[in-house]
């Protein structure tokens, strides 16, 4: 990322962030030059798009290979009616350039694969996940990780959602690497254990909840400040409001 200097309108829409301690001009100009592709324009998606864009990112690349449904609307509050049946990925690129027309944002209606995921990501400086597939999670998860892209990545169930930050090739302190996507999920859960949210349900708030939490990681990470959440495990309950993170290695 080039940093370039902020315009006048710039300064005016990011002031809070410009005044804010540890985020600063310097933090702003870093948005303002990254380029974020978001992959899945869903639940978790929906809320990672809306405050990436108005957080001044200055590329949104977003990744989704599905239609908006009327399903999806008690949720994925970007969308309205007038969506239905337009690719999720041209609807969220739509909004993101209404709420901010001083960034740019493409959309590709496409299934991520690991065929194409590296293709997808490569000029990236971070990739946010948040898709409902389990194949797409380790593809992107994979890509980014030969490609040297940290990942953020959520997941949802009915009442809880997590949030995690994956770089396996940097090290820590200590010279050994941070872990990857198969030390948090060695093995694929089965439906049983992951049953769709067309089955069980999802609480309309949970995956703004959620997605905010990831858009944060995200923006903190680029900006430059505060702790990512690497070989951490955020974990938030909608019927208890609590949040608990646990380490993995």
């Amino acid at each position: 990322m080039s940093k370039r200097a902020l315009t006048p309108t710039q300064s005016a829409r990011y002031a809070r962030h410009i005044v804010l301690k540890d985020m600063g001009g310097a933090g702003q100009q870093r948005l303002s030059a990254a380029h974020v592709a978001v992959v899945g324009a869903g639940g978790l998606g929906v809320p990672v798009i809306a405050y990436l864009a108005g957080a001044g990112i200055g590329r949104l690349t977003i990744i989704d290979p599905d239609t908006v449904s009327l399903s999806n609307l008690s949720r994925q509050v970007i969308y309205a009616d007038a969506d239905l049946e337009a690719p999720k990925a041209e609807a969220a690129a739509r909004f993101a350039a209404r709420l901010n027309p001083e960034i740019d944002v493409s959309a590709r209606i496409e299934h991520l694969t690991p065929e194409n995921a590296k293709t997808l990501l490569a000029s990236a400086d971070l990739v946010v996940e948040g898709t409902d597939s389990f194949a797409a999670k380790r593809a992107v998860a994979a890509a980014s990780a030969d490609l040297k892209i940290p990942l953020v990545t959520g997941a949802l169930g009915p009442f809880d959602g997590s949030v995690t930050v994956l770089a396996p090739y940097m090290t820590r302190e200590d010279g050994t690497y941070w872990p990857d996507f198969e030390k948090l999920y060695p093995v694929d859960p089965t439906p049983e254990d992951s049953p769709p949210c067309e089955l069980v349900g999802v609480l309309n708030v949970l995956p703004g909840i959620v997605g905010t939490m990831m858009a944060n990681e995200a923006i903190k990470y680029l900006a430059g400040f505060g702790e990512p959440l690497l070989g951490k495990l955020l974990l938030y309950s909608a019927r208890t409001g609590e949040s608990r993170i646990m380490g993995y290695r």
